[in-house]
């Protein structure tokens, strides 16, 4: 059988036990600094030429100038956001033009996706209060601002009450070497806006984040509207306004309504009032478990194709008591099909899964480590994500 690893942060120095069936933990840095002199803007492939050219440890390249503002109100009964009021908030980063000025601050910098008034930017703000918060246009940005040291952490969905797990993100985890550092879950509350002076009962259509729409589908089934899908709840806020559409309405949040001049047409508009959303907190370093408050794990492993092969890898933590709070399967995008022998009528092809699991343990406890220790022995592949504090706040 092929050799499974483990790869994580430093949690190969855990004081409490030792790692059964020597299970490694490897965790990857990217320290980068601006190689050249003065000021100027850093390209994302002069930063990544400085990294591999530099052996030191480094500086983080300076922080995003970002001017922060809110939209006007409105004046003489219209939506006054215009293009003018729009180039005044940050603009989201984009994978095609990472690049910013060299600076030093003492802020920490959050990247979420979305542009400002998005619930990803509230969820940012309550993971880390008083955060400089940098908006991105696409998950995979924010995923390539931490890694690239433009922003020190980032805070992106994983999964909705309603709307169920955001698979983009399950395949991103893996695909990047960051580490889950914490959770935040946000009470989502959807709004119904449109410009000044429309009601409800003239919009044709309806702009918003697919999740956004899939959670408020009831509503917007009464009202007989065309749903349209966007990139997010806050982006859709902002193109209504910009474009004073008064036949087309946005969902989105309340903060969106006041940043870009719209009118709130109906308040928590989603189908069911307890809609939650989880939130990930991504960074370079993992952090060090502790044992002394609850803690929560998340993996990702691949097994052999068989008869009860999963029932024996959910069986390690069954047999050591520990909770399991979430397991997703996704079909693996470099091996998808895996063909076998086997079968009475010649070979049959299996999708080959990847499996990502939660449980409600700290990687500093003993039955974590011998967990794990256990499902090496038939897993082809595992990879600790990261092992952090469990979010046990009101999600409001």
């Amino acid at each position: 059988m092929e050799t499974a690893s483990i790869s994580s942060g430093a949690y190969a120095n855990i004081p409490t036990a030792k790692l059964n069936a020597n299970i490694r933990f490897a965790f990857f840095k990217s320290k980068i600094k601006p190689c050249g002199s003065g000021g100027g803007k850093i390209s994302v492939k002069y930063a990544l030429r400085c990294a591999l050219d530099s052996g030191d440890d480094m500086e983080n390249i300076g922080a995003l100038e970002l001017q922060h503002s809110s939209a006007e109100g409105k004046e003489n009964g219209e939506s006054d956001f215009t293009s003018r009021d729009s180039n005044t908030l940050p603009r989201p980063l984009s994978i095609s033009d990472l690049s910013v000025p060299v600076s030093h601050r003492s802020q920490l910098r959050v990247a979420y996706q979305g542009v400002p008034g998005a619930f990803s930017e509230a969820a940012a703000a309550k993971a880390y209060p008083n955060c400089e918060a940098v908006p991105c246009e696409q998950f995979e940005t924010a995923f390539e601002a931490v890694e690239l040291w433009l922003v020190d952490r980032a805070v992106l969905p994983i999964e909705n009450s309603l709307g169920g797990s955001i698979h983009r993100n399950y395949d991103l985890l893996l695909r990047h070497r960051l580490h889950i550092v914490g959770e935040v879950q946000l009470a989502v509350h959807h709004c119904l806006l449109g410009v000044h002076g429309v009601k409800k009962e003239e919009l044709r259509r309806v702009l918003s984040h697919p999740q956004a729409l899939s959670q408020c589908e009831h509503t917007l089934l009464k009202l007989g509207v065309i749903r349209e899908a966007v990139d997010d709840t806050a982006g859709a806020a902002q193109f209504v306004a910009l474009h004073k559409l008064r036949d087309t309405g946005a969902v989105a949040s309340a903060r969106a309504a006041e940043i870009y001049g719209l009118d709130i047409l109906a308040k928590d508009i989603q189908d069911v009032s307890d809609n939650v959303t989880r939130f990930l907190m991504l960074a370079r370093e993992p952090i060090i478990p502790r044992v002394d408050r609850p803690f929560k794990t998340s993996i990702v492993f691949s097994l052999e194709e068989g008869p009860g092969i999963l029932f024996k890898a959910l069986a390690v933590f069954a047999m050591r008591e520990i909770n399991l709070t979430k397991i997703e399967s996704r079909p693996q995008r470099k091996r998808p099909l895996r063909v076998t022998d086997g079968c009475s009528n010649g070979s049959a092809k299996y999708f080959d899964y990847l499996f990502y699991v939660d449980f409600e343990a700290s990687m500093a406890d003993a039955r974590a480590q011998n967990a794990l220790g256990h499902l090496q022995e038939f897993a082809t592949f595992m990879r600790v994500l990261g092992s952090y504090p469990m979010d046990v706040s009101p999600s409001d």
